[in-house]
């Protein structure tokens, strides 16, 4: 059942640039598509999102990393608010988001539901649980010092490129938590974070069979469980099936931390349960997202 403040959610019915558009892109993305509403589906075939996807080079991750933008179509893309979106294990930007995300994102700013934004994603590597799991390769660093740069240089974000809000799924869920711990403790919290089936795990003996942390002290110094207060004050939202493999931590985080957003349906750790979720997750962030508007004046 949704926690407080959800009275409002319904239930989950080379360097050169490249642009990917219509369903070559949705394909070459990883990305379906989802619509929610009579009209959704009357303006899918002619509204899709732009997708680009390109190669940046990251000093934080000592190399070059995929960055793929997934914009609305119907709106200028100036000071454009973004969403950083965190790959799940073994992901990559390019398989980050849940099935029907940007196109359903994009059918509803069409549709003037929610207020316009992008989304962002790049490659964070396959097991590092956003951290620097291993020496000279730090992907929470890149999300804090390098992506805010190259999202102003795109003229995207507003003035300092900052995203405004973060996602991740599984272990993007247990990095969006780090990094909106990371972002309050800098002083410019998230506005929003947005948390399908973290990867949120009980035991050191779990956690240990990822080989992404050190020791036990190095996963207890960043487990999201351990470290509540230091996420600030920042809207979260958390979704997941019962019978997900993380569903007890989930269910752990959720007593202790009171998210605006708690949503528990039948479903599991499945790519079909993370596209049910989709519509809500975009409710939520658009609330929080901020005034397109203000930030062009």
């Amino acid at each position: 059942m949704p926690s407080r403040g959800a009275a409002g959610i319904q239930p989950p019915r080379s360097r050169r640039s490249v642009l990917l558009g219509g369903a070559a892109a949705l394909a070459t993305a990883g990305l379906g598509s989802l619509c929610s509403s009579a009209t959704a589906q009357s303006t899918l075939t002619r509204i899709t999102p732009d997708i680009h996807s390109e190669q940046v080079y990251s000093r934080a991750r000592g190399g070059h990393v995929h960055m793929v933008l997934m914009l609305p179509s119907t709106v200028p893309t100036m000071h454009l608010p973004m969403v950083v979106n965190l790959h799940a294990r073994g992901g990559t930007a390019r398989r980050s988001s849940p099935n029907g995300f940007i196109s359903h994102l994009t059918q509803e700013v069409a549709a003037g539901t929610v207020p316009p934004f992008g989304i962002v994603a790049v490659d964070g590597g396959e097991y590092s649980y956003w951290h620097e799991s291993t020496p000279g390769d730090d992907p929470m660093a890149m999300l804090l010092d390098e992506l805010p740069r190259w999202l102003a240089q795109r003229g995207l974000g507003g003035a300092d490129g900052h995203p405004f809000a973060v996602t991740g799924t599984s272990m993007g869920g247990f990095g969006a938590l780090v990094y909106t711990r990371r972002r309050h403790e800098r002083g410019y919290p998230v506005d929003a974070a947005g948390l399908i089936s973290p990867a949120l795990m009980t035991e050191w003996s779990e956690m240990e069979e990822r080989e992404a942390f050190r020791s036990a002290d190095a996963w207890a110094e960043l487990d999201p469980l351990r470290n509540l207060d230091a996420l600030g004050d920042a809207p979260i939202g958390v979704w997941c099936g019962t019978s997900d493999w993380f569903v007890d931590g989930t269910r752990r985080f959720v007593r202790r931390a009171d998210p605006e957003v708690a949503y528990f349906a039948d479903g599991g750790h499945t790519g079909s349960f993370y596209t049910s979720v989709v519509p809500d997750l975009v409710q939520f962030l658009a609330r929080h997202a901020p005034d397109l508007d203000e930030l062009r004046s």
